[in-house]
């Protein structure tokens, strides 16, 4: 709870950020649980120490991926070890608590195991989304699975006792509905032919322009109301470029704001254009270049 918890502002991928938040919440009434149950078995109320100086290692070990960069590895030392690690220690709890004296213990074995399995599910389904097909995504997230399950194995386990293997699958997958209630539906993929409707052509023939380095051509789309700034503008490029990419389309009424991403061997640009239609057909108004440091 505490580590998905601080990994929050770390976390730039919204999917991933919005996942760890939903349980946080699970986690935290698991807590209230187990910190309610424990007294009532003769526990010490309101202690929680790890199992040994090995459990403690393994979660060190997890909390170094910190960066921002390091989601996969996040998500896959949570959602491939620990959580189906819990979901196994407790599982095989319930399977030796007794069913006449211990009910409200296998109650909330049951809840927990329920969750648990739905979180490593969830879980799974966002890192398969961030690895998409990238075989060195890929790599990275079996080699962190390998280190941190590894660092698990030998301390034992959560508890210090754990006899192998430390993660068991469930005997039935999670619900599909009750995991889509912790996902966030991906974001549609930028169309840019729907985003520039009939912009599309004349525009295919401006970034070809743009590519070659006619800067002649290009000029002759400034609309009578572009103002004197914006040939000065053009005259900031530095073509030819190997790619002239479109990055950003606005709709603004009718018109069309458009950002390219022009790379070439003098360097990168970012070219923004504010286009209206005419009865000439479209029109630029507006230009802003600026250079790119990435």
């Amino acid at each position: 709870m505490r580590i998905l918890g601080g990994w929050l502002a770390l976390t730039p991928e919204v999917e991933a950020k919005l996942l760890f938040g939903r349980h946080v919440w699970d986690c935290a009434q698991h807590a209230d649980l187990w910190g309610r149950r424990l007294p009532e078995l003769r526990a010490k109320a309101q202690e929680s120490e790890p199992a040994g100086p090995a459990v403690k290692a393994a979660f060190a070990l997890i909390e170094t991926a910190e960066a921002p960069t390091q989601t996969i590895e996040r998500l896959t030392a949570v959602y491939r070890v620990v959580k189906p690690h819990l979901a196994t220690v407790y599982e095989r709890h319930l399977a030796v608590a007794n069913p006449v004296y211990e009910p409200p213990t296998r109650r909330i074995l049951t809840r927990c195991i329920a969750e648990e399995r739905r979180h490593a599910a969830a879980g799974a389904l966002v890192l398969e989304r961030l690895l998409g097909h990238d075989r060195a995504l890929a790599e990275r997230a079996r080699h962190w699975e390998r280190r941190v399950l590894e660092a698990l194995a030998a301390a034992g386990g959560i508890t210090g006792d754990v006899e192998p293997p430390l993660i068991a699958a469930p005997a039935a997958a999670p619900d599909p509905a009750s995991v889509a209630q912790d996902l966030v539906a991906p974001p549609r993929q930028f169309d840019v032919e729907t985003a520039l409707g009939d912009l599309a052509p004349p525009l295919s023939a401006h970034r070809a322009a743009i590519a070659r380095g006619d800067l002649a051509t290009v000029r002759r789309e400034l609309s009578v109301e572009a103002p004197p700034e914006a040939v000065l503008e053009y005259a900031r490029l530095t073509p030819p470029f190997d790619r002239v990419e479109v990055v950003g389309v606005a709709r603004i009424g009718r018109q069309r704001v458009v950002k390219l991403a022009l790379a070439g061997s003098r360097g990168r640009q970012v070219l923004q254009e504010r286009w209206v239609p005419g009865e000439g057909g479209w029109r630029i108004v507006t230009v802003e270049v600026s250079d790119s440091k990435s």
